[in-house]
């Protein structure tokens, strides 16, 4: 039925443009496409995410046409690609539409950048012809009707023209929904891949300055404890905590602890710089000393509680915990398993914790398919 579905609003498409809808700006249509999408009504998002693609090709095809007709005549091409005088002989003749093509490019993109080149600002407009926003909103409608080959072809899409995105932080959110669905099919090759792309995003994380750092925290981490590890160091990047939870669970249950570790780590530090915060906000003349007063002042606060559940706080100290015990540090393991199993919450983390207090063991790592 859902492949039905799809192939009826395709066969649709080419007639939405031209008979079912005024002219309209293509920012426009994504923004009537996302209101449909919200409402449940996925067809109608569908076109109206095709028909903004194919208003700003059009768009930019014409800007690109308008400044092509310019470049041709004789005069300006004496001008051996100079930006500067082309823009004045534009100015002086009152082409508008060619100014219009300027102005719409130098909107998005440094006039600087051009090396006063006309030919650098033509390959640029013609560029612009993408529109990132649109293919990944046809991927999220594709995913929410289960149709998971074709989302991720329109997020692999989207990410490949992330040049275009306005707002270039939200192709971390493009590569999320791709390692989410590799997940779902499987694919661990490639979504490792994926990860690492995303982790590479952590400037913590990468070069010699990252190792040297990894390295120091996790010195102190096994040596000093959880509680003095947590007041030397701080860090919220909350748009990569996700990419390090999820990498350590994945590392640790393929049998790669070492790199389970240090992926773990960065995301406790995210977590608990978060909660630190939220409850100094919230707490005032609170002060971190230890990680059990932290967690008994987190459950006053509701908004602490959805946060811990929604990052899997305890699963994380947990498996902290497990892969510190599979390279061989016992004590910094049992730290995080009693954090857990004396936390203020009874929960199938803190069971296990107190299990793995008693008879500690390894999981068996998992043969990804």
């Amino acid at each position: 039925m859902r492949k039905f579905f799809v192939i009826l609003v395709m066969v649709c498409l080419p007639f939405s443009a031209s008979a079912q809808r005024a002219e309209k700006a293509y920012w426009w249509l994504l923004e009537q496409g996302k209101t449909f999408f919200r409402d449940g009504a996925y067809g109608q998002a569908l076109m109206a995410f095709e028909d903004a693609k194919r208003d700003r090709k059009a768009m930019f095809e014409q800007m690109e046409q308008d400044l092509i007709v310019v470049l041709s005549t004789q005069e300006v091409r004496r001008m051996r690609d100079s930006l500067a005088d082309v823009e004045k002989y534009i100015a002086e003749n009152h082409l508008d539409k060619a100014a219009r093509a300027l102005r719409e490019l130098y909107y998005r993109t440094p006039r600087d950048s051009l090396g006063d080149s006309a030919n650098n600002a033509l390959k640029a407009i013609g560029a612009l012809k993408n529109y990132p926003e649109a293919e990944y909103w046809l991927g999220e409608v594709y995913r929410i009707e289960g149709e998971l080959t074709l989302a991720l072809k329109q997020y692999k899409k989207a990410h490949e023209q992330r040049a275009n995105l306005e707002n270039q932080a939200f192709d971390i959110e493009i590569l999320y929904k791709i390692v989410d669905i590799l997940k779902t099919k499987r694919d661990y090759t490639e979504m490792e891949e994926i990860s690492k792309e995303i982790v590479a995003l952590d400037t913590l994380w990468q070069g010699d300055s990252g190792v040297f750092a990894r390295n120091s925290m996790l010195r102190i981490l096994e040596t000093d404890g959880i509680s003095r590890f947590l007041t030397i160091y701080r860090y919220d990047n909350i748009n990569v905590e996700k990419i390090h939870r999820t990498s350590g669970f994945f590392y640790y249950a393929s049998g790669r602890h070492s790199n389970a570790l240090e992926h773990l780590m960065f995301s406790f530090l995210i977590q608990s710089t978060v909660i630190i915060n939220e409850v100094i906000r919230s707490n005032y003349g609170f002060e971190f000393t230890d990680i059990p007063a932290l967690l008994n002042a987190a459950q006053g606060n509701p908004a602490i509680v959805d946060y811990i559940e929604s990052v899997e706080y305890y699963k994380t100290i947990y498996y902290l915990g497990a892969t510190f015990y599979a390279t061989g540090k016992t004590a910094p393991a049992r730290n995080f398993w009693l954090v857990l199993r004396d936390g203020p919450e009874v929960t199938q983390w803190s069971i296990r914790s107190a299990n793995q207090l008693q008879h500690p063991f390894i999981e068996k790592a998992v043969e990804m398919p």
